[in-house]
């Protein structure tokens, strides 16, 4: 705070410094680790589905489903700012209504793949956001997905669970912590978007 205004200056706490850089210095490590091959198939089907006009779908649980939310505002304007052009784009964990209804009704581990099976179509994408891999809605939308024909990626941490193996394409950070797994999302996430906003049809 001023300390003209009578509050003292406090110094940052040792401890939380050496934290921090602790903290950077693992989620560097992971991102200099990665390929980045499997960012750029998603990336590139993203842009068809701009392209396009196929529907992409995101979902996930808890930090994973705020994500999922706002990377599906980055991809329906951010990719363009310009008025009618975007990203089709759903963040399935959205409509707190609809989650609660299929939840009591059909089963918490339906949330996800009930809303596809309305609103998707052949081709669409589904994105998936998980730290385990393993959470029982997520496998469920993974299934739903493929009957219907998408194409299905995940964005995984620790050692990606069964959603791995089921997602076409699997973008896994081999990294056993749930905050550094869910930053990595976004990163993700803010690549792609700005990588799409670069490669805009019409520049401003």
């Amino acid at each position: 705070m001023d300390a003209t205004r009578g509050f003292k200056v406090k110094l940052p706490l040792p401890g939380l410094v050496v934290f921090a850089a602790d903290y950077a210095r693992r989620l560097a490590s992971v991102l200099s680790a990665h390929d980045w091959a499997d960012v750029a198939h998603l990336a590139e089907d993203l842009r068809d589905c701009r392209d396009s006009g196929r529907q992409v779908f995101l979902c996930g649980n808890g930090g994973s489903a705020g994500n999922a939310i706002h990377l599906a505002n980055d991809f329906l304007y951010g990719i363009s700012k310009t008025f009618g052009v975007g990203l089709r784009v759903i963040a399935l964990p959205a409509n707190s209504s609809v989650l609660t209804c299929l939840a009591n009704d059909l089963g918490y581990e339906a949330i996800f793949s009930a809303q596809l099976a309305v609103q998707a179509r052949r081709g669409d994408v589904l994105i998936v956001l998980s730290g385990s891999g393993n959470s029982p809605n997520i496998l469920k939308a993974l299934e739903q997905a493929k009957a219907m024909g998408m194409k299905t990626y995940a964005i995984l941490g620790y050692d990606g669970g069964k959603a791995r193996a089921m997602a076409d394409v699997p973008i896994h950070f081999p990294v056993n912590d749930m905050q550094l797994s869910e930053d990595l999302q976004l990163v993700v996430g803010h690549i792609i978007m700005q990588w799409l906003y670069e490669s805009r049809p019409n520049k401003d």
